[in-house]
């Protein structure tokens, strides 16, 4: 590559307001871009953007608008068009992550005419009522950008809307730096020891209504495998008072932990279980983390990239949604069949070696970035 390309990330919500999914990829892509020759900003929304409109992580600059307002999940911002402008103004091309309908506004008013792609994180579920409105201005957003990016094979075969732009997609899974990740003390490793023992079955995620943790609580009940939920989140509560109400002594919520802990926890279960049930869960980054410490997984077929993860009897067990006799089942499998635990976990991490890494993932969108920098050239050449 023989010139530096500025690449703008634009997404709802990012550190340190908030620490989902999405969030996590763009801080992994705009990592190992960097070396590769890719200068990263990141274009956000937050409640403190006026106390505190930039900040930074390392040689990322996050650019902060004020939100203002929030509906449907979607922040909003009055001065954001302004300081989108101009920050597009300043970039080679604009990376658009998916859904926030507010950024297809952005797109509209401010962006379009930049080189752009979109990584298409997930299809808007919850707010389907909404989409007989949204649709115009979805189709306007998407037909602007150059390339729409699915992180799955099997999410572009699925989602209903990416069918409508396969000859612009191209599928580009998550990957993860595993050296992003600390190394815990054999302190940490002794305090989480004594605290949960070891050979339990791990959940760690945002609690939000799509990841199933009341399925998991309702498998938890007549069942003695041990479960660690880590995460904190909108139904923290419900789930709280539906263990109470099972009475489920084989159930822990420790809440949000440092990275450090996470992976202490990581390295002492059993095995990742992940029930999300809904299409809003379109990859499982917690998949991923679990396949990269070699570990079985469990997950749900929702005709998502969890499956593209986690393949059934290879690397781990998937089950249908919403089953929680299938995913006590599961559990329960891995519990009484140590050996075979052990098989799908290794198998687990080579399939995150081959496929996963972030490496791979910023090579694929670098490459991906060039060609449509190259395409654009050639056009205005034209």
């Amino acid at each position: 590559m023989s010139a530096t390309i500025k690449v703008l990330h634009v997404f709802k919500t990012y550190y340190p307001d908030s620490m989902g999914g999405v969030e996590a990829v763009i801080r992994q892509l705009t990592a190992a871009t960097e070396p590769m020759g890719v200068s990263n900003r990141i274009f956000t929304l937050s409640w403190q953007g006026n106390a505190s409109p930039v900040l930074r992580e390392g040689t990322v600059e996050v650019l902060r608008a004020q939100t203002h307002l929030e509906i449907a999940s979607t922040p909003i911002s009055f001065n954001a068009l302004h300081l989108f402008r101009d920050s597009a103004a300043r970039a080679d091309l604009v990376h658009y992550h998916y859904p926030w309908p507010f950024g297809d506004v952005l797109n509209l008013l401010g962006g379009h005419t930049k080189p752009a792609i979109l990584t298409y994180h997930s299809d808007i579920v919850r707010q389907r009522m909404l989409m007989p409105a949204y649709r115009p201005l979805m189709r306007r957003f998407f037909a602007n950008v150059d390339m729409i990016v699915p992180t799955s094979p099997n999410y572009l075969q699925s989602s209903e809307i990416l069918q409508e732009y396969r000859d612009k997609a191209t599928v580009i899974p998550i990957g993860m730096d595993e050296n992003c990740y600390p190394e815990p003390t054999p302190e940490r490793l002794r305090y989480w020891r004594e605290q949960e023992g070891e050979g339990f079955f791990l959940f760690v995620g945002v609690l939000r209504y799509y990841k199933g943790l009341h399925i998991l609580l309702d498998a938890c009940a007549n069942n003695n495998s041990r479960v660690v939920i880590v995460g904190a989140g909108p139904v923290e509560a419900s789930l709280r008072q539906q263990a109470t109400r099972l009475g489920l002594t084989n159930v822990r919520f420790v809440g949000a932990v440092p990275d450090e802990d996470k992976v202490a926890l990581l390295k002492l279960c059993k095995a990742v279980v992940f029930p999300s049930h809904l299409r809003s869960e379109a990859f499982g980054v917690t998949l991923l983390e679990g396949a990269m410490y070699g570990k079985p997984l469990i997950s749900s077929e929702i005709g998502t990239g969890s499956s593209y993860v986690n393949i059934d009897g290879l690397t781990g067990i998937v089950v249908p949604p919403s089953d929680p006799v299938a995913l006590r089942e599961a559990m329960q499998r891995l519990e009484h069949d140590p050996a075979l635990a052990e098989q799908m976990g290794q198998r687990a991490r080579e399939r995150f070696v081959s496929l996963f890494t972030a490496q791979k993932m910023a090579k694929a969108y670098v490459d991906l970035y060039e060609r449509v920098l190259d395409q654009r050239q050639l056009m205005r050449a034209a």
